[in-house]
């Protein structure tokens, strides 16, 4: 005999679904079995700006080192960070 499932309710805004999402597991309202997988191409991670103060001498030798690689400095310092960082 299958199990009822609850129904999904109707939210006002994000932060409320959200919320709801966190104290709910969702293997009672959500059927699995049906689930098919999803392709979100044009999804990208969030991002924030930040200022950065760097001695002109460490600046200009990171723009060297990027020059060298034919990248955009800003993209070299994010590069870096990400591999010392994960």
């Amino acid at each position: 005999m299958k199990k009822a499932r609850k129904t999904i309710p109707s939210f006002a805004d994000e932060a409320e679904e959200r919320a709801y999402w966190e104290r709910t597991d969702s293997a009672g309202p959500l059927d699995w079995s049906r689930a098919k997988p999803a392709r979100l191409p044009n999804l990208q991670p969030s991002k924030t700006a930040i200022s950065l103060r760097l001695p002109v001498r460490l600046l200009d030798e990171i723009k060297i080192a990027a020059n060298k690689r034919d990248v955009p400095y800003q993209s070299l310092i994010k590069m870096w960070l990400s591999e010392k960082v994960g």
